[in-house]
């Protein structure tokens, strides 16, 4: 690179800073950038769990086993037993229904024809194999739920359309306070939902 070109550009920013200006960027402090670190890892392994539960659909699927059709979430607590239970060897449409929830929106007959499928030795091999994998993503997620500034996340999951993770995000993407923001207006125009100017009067 021509040195007289990086000494002008240099030139340049000095003079830019003495007359104030530049304006720092925002670096939040190293115990935040951990959080963040953190935060952000959590977030990718929910994004993770998402492979898994579509496996054992596909699974479930080739079994000709239609949980999800009378399970709302099928990785929640009822579609979980069942599924261990099909890993363990279960095949039994009735035994497998009493391990669901009694609320579960479908007659004893819709539940025996969709419980009702042809799972090989494979297949369950499959099956296990998928919910280890799942075991160990929410055991890695529980692993990383952040637990300071614990009051700061629980008063702002209260806000409508936020929710716990959403709220530990903001905590620590700007932290618990925001004080490094000496306006509202600032810490829009670096969240990037500032109003823009063009048009108005």
């Amino acid at each position: 690179m021509d040195a007289r070109r990086t000494f002008g550009d240099a030139k340049r920013c000095v003079s830019r800073l003495l007359s104030d200006d530049l304006r720092l960027s925002y670096v939040p402090n190293t115990e935040q950038r951990c959080w963040r670190a953190l935060t952000r890892t959590k977030y990718q392994l929910t994004r993770d769990r998402v492979r898994p539960q579509s496996q054992l659909e596909g699974l479930l699927e080739e079994c000709q086993i239609k949980l999800s059709s009378v399970v709302s979430d099928l990785l929640g607590a009822s579609g979980q037993r069942i599924l261990r239970a099909i890993a363990a060897g279960e095949t039994d449409p009735a035994r497998l229904r009493a391990l669901g929830d009694k609320r579960l929106h479908a007659s004893d007959a819709e539940l025996k024809d969709a419980l009702s499928g042809q799972p090989q030795p494979a297949h369950r091999a499959l099956f296990t194999l998928y919910l280890q994998r799942l075991d160990l993503i929410e055991a890695q997620i529980a692993e990383l739920e952040m637990r300071e500034h614990e009051a700061a996340i629980i008063r702002r999951s209260e806000l409508p359309g936020l929710g716990v993770d959403s709220a530990q995000q903001i905590v620590t993407e700007i932290g618990p306070s925001a004080d490094a923001f000496a306006s509202a207006g600032q810490l829009a125009a670096w969240v990037g939902v500032c109003r823009g100017e063009r048009g108005r009067v």
